[in-house]
């Protein structure tokens, strides 16, 4: 356990101080939009552009992982689709809890694998990554058409170029194509892309926390309360045991159960709020199960004996 909490309690320190930043007015509130564009399209593509091209994906862990990670993702996309004519729930709510049980904050992830795995790791991590975010912002823009409050039509080639123009998905593709290209590190520009990689993650987990809303969480917490359950108590073993099935190693099922085990994405209430969707309730989501992983990260790993 000692290891365990090695890993994982200095990110959660990181989002404790980018909460307590944001509460205490640091910074004003206006600073932190362009931090969180820095992050996102600059110093994130900067680490996983060369954590990709470097990664070893010839190997069966990667792909077990990534499909494991998507599976599970099809298989609770398709649950909720279901439970919806039973839940008493408007559309825009209903967008909020689709998009709280499927996506998840890598920021918060990667830092955690980056602590037990080591850098062999965050390689498969960063793959796995590549395989999610179509699947993720496909449905989840998919079902704010339909139910968000606008429920304005979206083409096929809007759709595409919304999802296209994340500069998170042209990383990990630009970092693919490296990859099995077998392009050798370029002096210089693996350096440059190295020093943002390293500023990426404790900023992010510093903008992550500053993001935190906790002000839906009690109003509505039934509804924040199932979704976190979901997310944190039967994603991980259901990722975790598809990676098994598909015969990923112990590395590859750690990543799985990592993924699993992570919180609800911060850019899930950027997308709400621009599609129609309850915000207030996202940010809830968001900010119960970032709470909620400091808790469950240690946990399931310990259950399943991995780190």
């Amino acid at each position: 356990m000692g290891a365990l909490f090695v890993g994982v309690v200095p990110v959660f320190v990181l989002i404790a101080i980018g909460y307590a930043l944001r509460k205490s007015d640091f910074l004003p509130d206006a600073t932190w939009r362009p931090i969180e564009k820095l992050s996102i399209h600059l110093l994130y593509p900067g680490f996983l552009v060369p954590a990709i091209w470097t990664a070893d994906i010839s190997g069966g862990g990667a792909g077990a992982a990534g499909a494991a990670a998507v599976t599970s993702v099809l298989i609770i996309a398709t649950a909720t689709y279901a439970a919806r004519p039973f839940l008493k729930i408007d559309g825009p709510a209903f967008t909020s809890v689709f998009q709280g049980v499927i996506r998840w904050n890598s920021f918060v992830f990667l830092p955690v694998i980056q602590s037990i795995y080591g850098p062999d790791g965050l390689a498969l991590a960063a793959v796995v990554i590549a395989a999610m975010i179509p699947v993720t912002n496909i449905l989840c823009v998919v079902v704010l058409v339909r139910w968000g409050a606008d429920q304005r039509e979206m083409s096929p080639l809007a759709l595409t170029k919304a999802i296209l123009s994340n500069p998170i998905l042209i990383a990990c593709l630009v970092g693919l194509a490296l990859n099995l290209l077998k392009v050798p590190r370029v002096p210089g520009i693996s350096d440059t892309l190295q020093l943002l990689g390293g500023a990426a993650l404790p900023l992010g987990l510093i903008v992550a926390g500053a993001g935190l809303s906790f002000a839906e969480v009690a109003r509505r917490r039934v509804t924040i309360g199932a979704v976190s359950v979901i997310k944190l108590v039967v994603t991980p073993p259901l990722m975790w045991g598809l990676c098994r099935l598909y015969g990923g190693d112990a590395t590859a099922q750690g990543i799985a159960l990592m993924c699993g085990s992570a919180p609800g994405a911060a850019a899930s209430y950027i997308l709400a709020r621009q599609m129609g969707g309850d915000a207030p309730l996202m940010a809830g989501i968001v900010a119960l199960t970032t709470v909620g992983s400091a808790v469950g990260i240690p946990v399931v790993l310990t259950l399943f004996h991995l780190g």
